[in-house]
């Protein structure tokens, strides 16, 4: 699941994927929203409240938003640059290390929130899980040649649109579009049926755990791909 890249993967090991990944993505998207009114994983969302903001002459606020989609943009970069690294000295198991890293800073985070939570700066932590969803959703993007992208659901729904209509169209050589368009379309729909289970759980988690509901998160990411940087040891 996190060992094989490109044409190497199949719609199944792409599923896996899609399934924990999007559904930690968001449990954590739905929960931080339901916390403090923001999205950590929404670009498109942040994006137009900072033009909202812009446009309203709230530019406090709008700097707040942009900051957010940096930090976002930042969690790619890093990813990608981790990524470059450990394929040029070919470490088989990068993006499970990368994922990895993923989890341990988001049980870190679900740790100080939950130990220190009269002195945690709930933007900083806003900003931390930013970082974070891009660095994942850079990981899963390259590791899936881009048919796996965890916290992008408009994406994934465009996709979705896209596929339904291919389907209506006769099968022929002209054609050629049409193939695996089902196995695609059910990679979608598994990738948004994630984030919404995924988005449920993690708000009714968090009324129960409050900061646990990270380090619970944090745990599974661990523990997915440990499995995974085992498994590529053995080979």
């Amino acid at each position: 699941m996190l060992v094989r890249e490109g044409d190497e993967r199949n719609i199944a090991i792409d599923m896996g994927l899609a399934a924990i990944l999007s559904g930690v993505a968001g449990a954590l998207n739905s929960a931080g929203f339901h916390a403090l009114g923001f999205f950590s994983a929404n670009m498109t969302g942040n994006a137009s409240l900072l033009s909202d903001m812009l446009a309203m002459g709230r530019f406090s606020s709008a700097m707040m938003f942009g900051v957010v989609i940096l930090a976002f943009v930042g969690g790619a970069f890093t990813a990608t640059n981790w990524i470059e690294s450990g394929r040029s000295r070919g470490v088989r198991a990068i993006y499970a290390y990368v994922i990895a890293a993923e989890g341990l800073a988001i049980a870190l985070l679900g740790a100080v929130a939950f130990l220190l939570p009269s002195g945690w700066d709930d933007y900083c932590l806003f900003l931390a899980l930013s970082f974070l969803m891009g660095l994942q959703n850079a990981t899963t993007t390259r590791i899936s040649n881009a048919r796996v992208r965890t916290t992008h659901v408009s994406g994934m729904a465009t996709d979705i649109g896209i596929g339904l209509a291919l389907l209506r169209r006769p099968a022929g050589r002209d054609n050629p579009e049409q193939k695996g368009v089902g196995a695609r379309l059910r990679l979608h729909g598994v990738g948004i049926a994630s984030f919404v289970v995924g988005g449920l759980a993690g708000v009714l988690l968090y009324e129960q755990l409050g900061g646990g509901l990270l380090i619970a998160a944090g745990i599974m990411l661990l523990g997915a791909s440990g499995y995974e940087i085992l498994r590529a040891s053995k080979a």
